[in-house]
């Protein structure tokens, strides 16, 4: 008798085990390449949901893992190829990314929608993915460029300026933010000298400039990649003169930039998506907790893509995308009960009793459309050396 009591109680143990589901959660994030600097952030934010909610004991679908994947940001054979893994060989259930807007395209039509695997990215935001073909499994806690280009027009209207010339890194989020705010620049009046794109990775960029300064204009909008080419078209402007203020788009902001120009940045201006928030400190608070820098670009963005698809997979109770990617439109809008960062232990009890949340998080999130932010700036000045923000758009 004793025997069988200790097979049976064997037996239930090994059946809890294999109860015991690990979920994992694809991120994938330029790791190298033009935005290696502000990467680790962002990869860090996601983390910091995926904790939150492992430790908060409330996920019945399992422990949640963090598998990375490397877009590398501008390679869209090393992007897809990073996905096929995190899909085939590591099994993610959902995917956190990609980053920049061409390699998220690829991704999707590639990876994902062959694959039925849903994906909220943290950054893309390319316009051209508002109308992707997507079947319901793409969203973006990013703002699209659509956005970015009017708030880009304002600043600039209210400052008086009235024309720039315009450099682009030569891809999907170059082209389609140079689209976008030369639209909404010529409705203020305003007038883009000149428009011309620049490749990444080059060492010179003097014929560039040269370009550009010939073209004249009261500023250069630098419409490009902060570890790259928007970067060597900035110093190559200030070695010759050409240029000596510079507004600076989304994928320039970092603190790297500002280390490796120094002083002549001083002057310079531009927005990145951010609010002023109650969820925004609250995720602050949390980041300087845990070690990084929770103002640093698209790290908040990256904290509610995760804590949103984890919701999803708790609300439709599955982990399939097929599943959870049908709730992510509900969780993330009112009405519903208020979910800061911090609460997502609170928000997992909520959607088992069967009551609706607002996923309101740590940037403010209200998604529209097709599944993409509304779109929030924080606009920002560089003085004395250190990023200064200005206000909130």
């Amino acid at each position: 008798m004793k025997k069988l009591l200790l097979a049976s109680a064997a037996t239930a143990l090994m059946a809890g085990a294999a109860s015991a589901q690990e979920v994992k959660l694809g991120v994938l994030l330029g790791f190298t390449g033009p935005l290696e600097s502000i990467t680790p952030a962002m990869g860090a934010g996601a983390d910091l949901a995926i904790k939150e909610v492992n430790d908060s004991g409330k996920f019945t679908l399992g422990t949640v893992s963090a598998v990375r994947g490397d877009s590398t940001c501008i390679d869209a054979a090393a992007a897809t190829a990073a996905a096929e893994r995190l899909v085939t060989a590591d099994g993610v259930s959902g995917i956190v990314g990609g980053d920049c807007s061409g390699v998220t395209g690829a991704v999707l039509q590639n990876v994902a929608r062959p694959n039925g695997i849903g994906m909220i990215s943290p950054s893309a935001t390319s316009p051209a993915l508002s109308t992707a073909e997507d079947d319901g499994l793409f969203f973006r806690t990013a703002p699209s460029d659509a956005r970015q280009g009017e708030i880009m027009a304002d600043i600039l209207s209210e400052k008086g300026i009235k024309s720039v010339a315009l450099t682009y890194t030569n891809n999907d989020y170059g082209k389609g933010l140079a689209d976008s705010f030369g639209t909404a620049f010529a409705a203020k009046g305003g007038t883009v000298t000149i428009s011309a794109p620049h490749e990444d990775g080059k060492a010179d960029y003097s014929a560039e400039v040269a370009s550009l300064a010939s073209a004249g204009g009261e500023m250069l909008v630098v419409a490009g990649y902060v570890d790259q080419g928007g970067k060597g078209v900035i110093q190559a402007s200030i070695d010759s003169g050409a240029f000596s203020t510079f507004y600076l788009v989304d994928g320039m902001y970092g603190e790297a930039l500002i280390e490796a120009i120094g002083e002549p940045l001083n002057g310079s201006f531009g927005a990145v998506p951010g609010t002023d928030s109650e969820g925004a400190t609250k995720f602050q608070e949390m980041a300087t907790a845990a070690g990084f820098d929770g103002t640093s670009a698209f790290s908040p963005e990256s904290y509610d893509a995760a804590a949103l698809i984890l919701m999803a997979m708790a609300a439709a109770n599955s982990t399939n995308s097929k599943d959870w990617t049908t709730k992510v439109m509900d969780l993330a809008n009112a009405p519903g009960e208020p979910i800061l960062p911090g609460e997502l232990g609170k928000a997992l009890e909520l959607i088992a009793a069967g009551t609706d949340i607002d996923y309101i998080g740590a940037t403010a999130v209200e998604l529209v459309g097709a599944g993409e932010s509304a779109g929030n700036y924080r606009e920002y000045s560089i003085t004395d050396g250190a990023i200064t923000t200005v206000g909130f758009r």
